[in-house]
């Protein structure tokens, strides 16, 4: 990967910053992005300070305007995009009778909505090239009190299905649905205990980190996915392989 301009959403922190910082070390000039200019600012920074190009925009992602400003300062700045990487979100722990319309409409405008309106605007400026939208592994399996969370994951996977075919041949559109990855808010309150029962249940004998998503990520969006398109990648460490708990062998973290 040489040279592409590479726009990554909710790229400040977590999974978003490690797909930017990833992409930036294959050669790619990135724009990061997200609420926070501070933290924002310090992140393409530190890409900049690693020998990357990077250039960070502070958009909003439920505000339409702000989306609309984002993708053509991106354009602008580096005459046009490959690749789109929808990644911001956010959750609320509410089950369906709990859920209000407040909490519905964050996640929706933030988690959905967002995602069709940055790639409407970025198909404006990709002649060719790639869209990955990150979903969650809560697209085929959930959990109680993950509402509307889980069913806007499940919807991006539909999203990207109708993407890939309105967009195609020229621009591939994929999803790379994560399971528990380590970052800031899956951290939280996270005991020793409960890490060491987390690894245990995943066969691949750990959990994930960002990278392991950036690597996914960036696969997609190359030339090496160039007949990938409409498709749903868990990154999961096998945990959605998984029926029974009780019945799994003991998967040891190295």
């Amino acid at each position: 990967m040489r040279g592409p301009v590479v726009l990554v959403t909710g790229s400040t922190r977590g999974i978003g910053e490690g797909v930017a910082r990833r992409f930036a070390r294959e050669g790619a000039s990135v724009v990061v992005t997200g609420r926070t200019a501070e933290d924002g600012e310090a992140t393409a920074e530190a890409i900049r300070e690693s020998g990357g190009e990077a250039t960070f925009v502070r958009a909003d992602m439920r505000d339409p305007d702000d989306i609309a400003a984002l993708v053509d300062a991106t354009a602008e700045e580096y005459d046009g995009i490959d690749v789109l990487v929808n990644n911001a979100g956010v959750e609320t722990d509410t089950s369906v009778t709990e859920a209000t319309m407040d909490d519905w409409d964050l996640v929706l405008e933030t988690d959905f909505r967002a995602y069709w309106l940055t790639a409407k605007r970025a198909v404006e400026h990709m002649d060719e090239g790639a869209i990955v939208n990150v979903s969650s592994n809560h697209a085929f399996v959930t959990m109680p009190q993950m509402f509307p969370y889980n069913a806007v994951k499940a919807g991006i996977d539909g999203m990207t299905r109708a993407m890939a075919l309105d967009l195609g041949p020229d621009i591939r559109v994929n999803t790379v649905n994560p399971g528990w990855v380590e970052v800031e808010r899956t951290d939280a309150g996270l005991s020793a205990e409960k890490r060491d029962h987390l690894e245990s249940i995943h066969p691949a004998g750990r959990i994930g980190d960002p990278e392991d998503v950036a690597g996914a990520v960036t696969y997609l969006a190359s030339d090496d996915a160039a007949y990938v398109t409409g498709t749903s990648l868990l990154v999961d460490g096998g945990r959605t392989a998984v029926m029974q708990d009780d019945t799994l062998p003991e998967y040891n973290a190295d």
